[in-house]
């Protein structure tokens, strides 16, 4: 089955098999869960409840503080503990609402819906935004801002990235082959809000079955198609993936919508579903807990606020004391000295493994090989930014285009000197951002 596809990327181990034929289990979570009131992009958002207040499950527990924030909102029903600073998956201490599970999810009102043919554009994006929809593939950018473009008549796509191309992780392709009808009624939801756009489903063609489920369904959607992309890492990286199925290429200075694109996670669009169609706020998302040292790999469906504790111990705990356990995937997770951290809307999986391979070797000097350059998605020159990022220069930095690029990883990991190429250049991305603000 041939697959559209970008230059440079790599084939990695994809260790997919120890959860993919893992159906999704519903995990409750423990007594108590952790609301950080960061966990999209944007600003935080404002607390509504105060200490000693019960709250029910689906209860708006923190409002948005403004246009690029989210509404949080209750997982449990509960009384409210402490709000106080708490560590995320990052190790950074962050404000948060500490809620008492009481057992019982007595359910909150939901939010109010109509038919969607009875509802405006607007009011669809409203509903979107007072449900506390942010992208859940990692990114976390507020799903309503990025419905809401400049000139929506200039959208032409709508890209479902059903590609899950980080290794390990299943719960995307889990959700497509058990939950599929919401899929396609989420993206024929978001086509609703774009008169001239088609629907793309770009699944990777290491998912035979997921594409045979979703072209079924889609049979008599004239809108919709579903395009078959090529397995490779980063396939999934909004860019590539916009390239691969479109052919338009966007930079870091633009956006998607200025290529006339959309594009949404699988577990996002089928929020949008649930809010739109059912009243339901973004309370809860599929993780992936796996890894060669997860006793039994398995897919949850998490309440957010659950500590990363609660999943490994309901995956059986360790088989051994791992390596390096990871927030998220091998190439683009954060790496957690601490589990007890929880969950929150951009989580994924939890992958640990015995051995951690980058701390145990040491890197040498480059070979002058060129895989980086091959390797790497953006078409930059990985080896010689990290060369001048190690020297602090940031002009040249950024005249070589430093900042176009994504932090894949592709060129870490092909080096054969196993230098630290993506840690350079992306704390030099940071540098150079943190630098231009200062002098706005």
């Amino acid at each position: 089955m041939s697959g559209l596809s970008f230059k440079g990327g790599i084939h990695t181990y994809e260790g997919k098999e120890l959860t993919k034929d893992k159906k999704i289990i519903d995990l409750l979570p423990s007594q108590e869960l952790v609301f950080p009131l960061s966990q999209h992009i944007g600003a935080p958002a404002t607390p509504i409840v105060s200490v000693g207040d019960r709250v029910l499950r689906g209860q708006k527990i923190a409002e948005a503080s403004g246009f690029v924030s989210a509404n949080i909102f209750s997982s449990v029903s509960g009384t409210v503990k402490a709000i106080e600073n708490r560590r995320n998956v990052q190790g950074n201490m962050t404000r948060s609402i500490v809620i008492e599970n009481d057992d019982t999810y007595e359910e909150a009102p939901p939010i109010p819906v109509r038919s969607i043919a009875e509802m405006t554009k607007e009011e669809v994006i409203a509903i979107i935004k007072e449900a506390g929809i942010v992208g859940m593939g990692g990114a976390g950018f507020p799903t309503h801002v990025k419905l809401s473009p400049k000139d929506p008549a200039k959208i032409h796509y709508v890209i479902a990235n059903c590609a899950e191309c980080e290794p390990y992780l299943t719960s995307d392709y889990r959700r497509m082959i058990e939950e599929p009808e919401k899929l396609v009624a989420g993206l024929k939801i978001i086509l609703c809000l774009f008169e001239h756009a088609k629907g793309i489903l770009a699944v990777e063609d290491n998912k035979p079955d997921c594409i045979r489920v979703l072209k079924d369904l889609c049979i008599n959607e004239p809108r919709i198609s579903v395009k078959v992309v090529k397995t490779k890492y980063p396939q999934g990286s909004e860019r590539q993936l916009i390239y691969a199925t479109t052919q338009h290429a966007i930079n870091s200075s633009m956006l998607p919508a200025d290529a006339g694109c959309i594009v949404n996670n699988v577990d996002t669009i089928v929020a949008v579903y649930h809010a739109v169609i059912e009243g339901r706020p973004l309370m809860e998302r599929i993780v992936t807990v796996t890894g060669d040292a997860i006793k039994y790999p398995q897919n949850y469906r998490v309440y957010t606020g659950t500590y990363y504790d609660d999943l490994i111990e309901a995956a059986g705990g360790f088989k051994a004391k791992p390596g390096k356990i990871i927030s998220g995937g091998p190439m683009m997770g954060f790496a957690l000295y601490d589990t007890h951290v929880p969950v929150t809307k951009s989580s994924s999986a939890v992958t640990a493994f015995l051995k951690d391979p980058v701390s145990d070797c040491t890197p040498g000097a480059c070979i002058n090989c060129g895989r980086c350059v091959d390797a790497c998605p953006s078409r930059l020159l990985p080896s010689r930014l990290a060369d001048i990022a190690e020297h602090y220069d940031e002009d040249k930095f950024v005249s070589l285009n430093g900042m176009e690029c994504v932090e894949c990883g592709c060129c870490s990991y092909i080096c054969p000197a196993k230098r630290h190429l993506t840690q350079e250049i992306k704390m030099m991305r940071q540098t150079v951002l943190a630098n231009r603000k200062k002098s706005k």
